[in-house]
């Protein structure tokens, strides 16, 4: 049901719950001059998604010859030899889809490995990332108008994200479909694309403009709003006035939702196995020799305690965000020009930023020496001895210290990428042309908001009886955690790719009296940099685990060719077969084949199946990330000391039980590149309208 007001028209729109059963969920879509923006859409477009049926649209149809995600031939089937999923995004938004994450998340046989969650503990920028096929999101190859971006500047600590796109900085707001090439090693793309290729497609033209607002509110309590605002706007008919300029911003402010605030967050379950409770406590546990304590006894009393296997271990679901705080915003112009009937030049441009904040648990402090000269040394009249082991009062105890006087640690990160994209096409002489150049750049700005203090001030307080690991601090000890605290900036990361693109194709010929061959011809040359820098403070925090002498750089420059060739051999098969030769400046040369099949014996059924070689360098960021020292984000026994959980013999449960390991990241430059074979087989099956099946291996 449409309302039509003086000058605008409101529209209903139907969004589908996210994360929460019975959202409260609210949109406005306002159009301009009276109507609906009116999308110009070119022949690509339009043949492209009207169907992925195998059906022969009858004679009388107007049929277009159009290029898909994984061929440089244009074509008119819609059902290619390879497996290619469209998705428009006008039908996704009825669903309730509002970013590019959830558009892929709709992509079968893909998930978002990663999302703005997974920043919360770890140096991500807030990025969220697509994995085709679950074997990392490094080897799904994300373009935007059929070329490629900029990879996320920084990782996740021990992973490789730093090597993927951020879906987060593709504009939602300005795509038309998606196009996925289900199987990898494209020729056009690249044989680095080993998962498959997901291709954002943006809308080619405006005429009118629009503005939607929409906003979701979880029905329980706590945190996890959000609200989102999109605009269009453009002008100019490309048939009519030969030219057209549009522009698409689009708003997304998400409110953070605390951990604590639900309830299957808990990270202790004793009836589900599960403990992801911390040895570094407030109090602090200590330990001399195999014997272990702390302030409040074996009860642990005290708040975000649990008592277990004789330990008090330390809860932080108080303090973690479920869901972090983020801002998007982003923006995308286009400009359109006939330079003659069949030549057209454009220029891209878009920017976006993801303003993402994170909280989590106070800082941990571990391997600490208190001397027995403290006055907080257990025994000596402050903080209590314990109770059922004899300490040794000439030698100090080791402590496991949460540092909750300086609450809770707070980080944000600012993401921005941007590209310029300048693009001629056209048809000359039979051949369809196109040619771009293009530069992309990816930064992430990191910085500490609260809670992360001095490391060697605590020590010194610690070692001079400043400070009170055991209980309250005194305000001589508050004072000097308050003046030790850090805020700013520590760490700038930046990713470019500059490149330059061609191809070329056209029919060649009915050699087999089944329809004319086509031939695709084209080049690429790119020039990849990267490169982080750290403030010298980092040295002074250790849960950062960074070093400030750390700061990484590193480049390379990639040339390939490629042909590709399609042959009809009957009405009902044909055949086609690509190669591709990379050389890279840093691991040399490769060439890799692709072949595929194309069979319909009959209207309703097409059976199709590829083969492809695959050839992957590392990434720079694989090459050259920066050493990092974190914990391991599971919990692990001594599997002699704690057997099963329980401690044995020998064994001290503050030290081998459900502990955290050290973990030491970072890039290798001594890593050699991957290497894959890719098969697919499959059939589309379309018995009557409106229905079809099929099945992909």
């Amino acid at each position: 049901m449409l309302m039509n007001l003086p000058g605008c028209t409101l529209k209903p729109l139907a969004l589908a719950v996210r994360r929460h059963p019975r959202a409260l969920l609210c949109a406005l879509a306002m159009g301009m001059s009276g109507a609906q923006a009116a999308e110009a859409v070119d022949a690509d477009t339009g043949a492209s998604a009207v169907s992925t049926s195998a059906a022969v649209v009858p004679a009388t149809t107007q049929l277009q010859r159009v290029e898909v995600t994984g061929s440089a031939i244009r074509r008119v089937d819609a059902e290619t030899a390879v497996p290619i999923t469209i998705l428009r995004a006008d039908d996704l938004k009825k669903q309730g889809v509002t970013t590019t994450q959830e558009m892929v998340q709709r992509i079968t046989g893909s998930q978002s490995i990663q999302n703005s969650a997974g920043s919360v503990g770890a140096s991500t920028g807030g990025a969220s990332f697509a994995d085709m096929r679950g074997i990392g999101a490094n080897k799904t190859l994300v373009l935007l108008n059929g070329r490629r971006l900029a990879n996320n500047a920084i990782s996740g600590v021990g992973t490789p994200n730093g090597s993927a796109i951020d879906l987060n900085m593709i504009p939602f707001a300005a795509i038309d479909r998606v196009e996925v090439l289900r199987d990898g090693a494209s020729a056009l793309y690249g044989t680095d694309a080993i998962g498959g290729v997901i291709n954002f497609i943006t809308k080619k033209s405006l005429t009118d403009g629009t503005l939607t607002l929409g906003g979701e509110t979880p029905t329980a309590s706590g945190g996890g709003a959000s609200k989102d605002m999109s605009a269009s706007w453009g002008f100019g008919d490309l048939e009519e006035d030969r030219f057209n300029v549009m522009g698409v911003v689009n708003y997304n402010k998400q409110q953070n939702l605390d951990a604590n605030d639900r309830s299957f967050t808990r990270d202790y379950q004793p009836g589900r196995g599960l403990n992801q409770t911390s040895g570094t406590a407030y109090p602090a546990n200590y330990y001399q020799g195999d014997n272990s304590g702390n302030p409040l006894g074996r009860n642990c009393s005290g708040p975000n305690l649990i008592a277990s296997n004789g330990i008090c271990r330390f809860s932080t679901r108080e303090y973690i965000d479920l869901i972090p705080q983020t801002e998007k915003t982003s923006f995308f112009g286009k400009a359109t020009g006939k330079l003659a009937d069949d030549h057209n030049v454009s220029l891209e441009y878009f920017w976006a930023r993801n303003n993402n904040h994170t909280g989590i648990g106070p800082a941990p402090l571990t391997g600490l020496s208190l001397d027995a000269s403290s006055p907080f040394y257990p025994g000596n009249g402050i903080t209590p001895a314990p109770t059922d082991f004899t300490m040794d009062p000439t030698l100090p105890v080791n402590t496991a210290w949460r540092e909750t006087a300086a609450g809770p640690r707070g980080g944000s990160d600012q993401n921005t990428s941007q590209r310029f994209l300048l693009n001629f096409d056209g048809l000359v002489g039979g051949w369809d042309y196109n040619v771009g150049a293009s530069y992309n750049q990816n930064k992430v700005l990191s910085s500490v908001t609260s809670g992360y203090v001095s490391d060697s001030a605590m020590l010194n307080g610690l070692a001079n009886g400043v400070l009170n690991p055991f209980g309250p601090q005194t305000a001589q000890g508050q004072a000097l955690i308050d003046a030790s605290e850090y805020h700013g900036q520590y760490s700038s990361a930046v990713g470019r790719v500059a490149g330059l693109d061609a191809r070329i194709s056209r029919e060649i010929g009915d050699w087999f009296g089944a329809g004319p061959s086509g031939l695709a011809l084209g080049g690429e040359y790119r020039k990849e940099k990267m490169h982080q820098d750290f403030d010298p403070f980092v040295n002074d925090i250790s849960s950062l685990g960074l070093d400030a002498a750390g700061s990484v750089e590193g480049d390379r420059s990639v040339k390939a060719e490629y042909a590709e060739l399609n042959v009809p051999v009957l009405d009902s098969l044909e055949l086609t077969a690509a190669v591709r030769h990379d050389k890279y400046s840093d691991f040399g040369s490769t060439t890799n084949p692709k072949y595929s099949f194309r069979y319909q014996p009959f209207k309703q059924l097409v059976v199709r199946g590829a083969y492809s070689e695959g050839f992957r360098a590392p990434s720079l960021y694989e090459l050259y990330a920066p050493r990092s020292l974190s914990y391991t984000q599971g919990y692990y026994n001594d599997p002699v000391l704690c057997a099963g959980g329980t401690v044995q013999p020998g064994g001290n449960a503050g030290r081998d039980c459900a502990q955290q390991f050290l973990n030491n990241s970072g890039g290798n430059t001594e890593l050699a590149p991957e290497k894959a074979r890719n098969m697919t087989l499959g059939f589309v099956y379309q018995p009557v309208n409106n229905l079809s099946m099929g099945l992909d291996f």
